[in-house]
């Protein structure tokens, strides 16, 4: 059964850093793409972020958050993480986690649709 188990999520003074972590299970972690997203309330779901996880794959970032955010992986920890620098108020939304749900390459990670979806965590960043 696939899982996908977001942490991390917390409250924050704007300026603060925040690290997530999402832990996956139930299907083959190499050569995936795999990304963070968020929803603030009213508002769409957006990407944040995507990693390819094989060796020597690519990153890829929201421009919103280029420069203050890095994704990461751990293939022998079935981990992705999400390291979050600079936090804003407007960064303030439940981020999740998404796998691809078959293996691809790192040039299709940039369009990839998303078929696995953790449940979410709540990050809050106040002015």
């Amino acid at each position: 059964q696939v899982h996908l188990a977001e942490s991390g999520g917390d409250s924050v003074q704007a300026g603060g850093s925040l690290r997530l972590s999402c832990v996956a299970s139930g299907f083959s972690f190499n050569r995936r793409c795999m990304a963070w997203f968020r929803q603030a309330p009213g508002k769409e779901r957006e990407g944040v972020a995507r990693i390819y996880t094989a060796a020597g794959g690519g990153t890829f970032a929201a421009d919103s958050v280029k420069g203050r955010f890095t994704i990461s992986r751990d293939n022998a920890k079935n981990t992705i993480s999400l390291q979050m620098n600079n936090l804003k108020p407007e960064d303030t939304a439940i981020y999740y986690c998404a796998a691809g749900v078959i293996r691809t390459t790192v040039t299709e990670c940039p369009t990839q649709r998303f078929g696995f979806w953790g449940q979410g965590t709540q990050v809050t960043v106040s002015a």
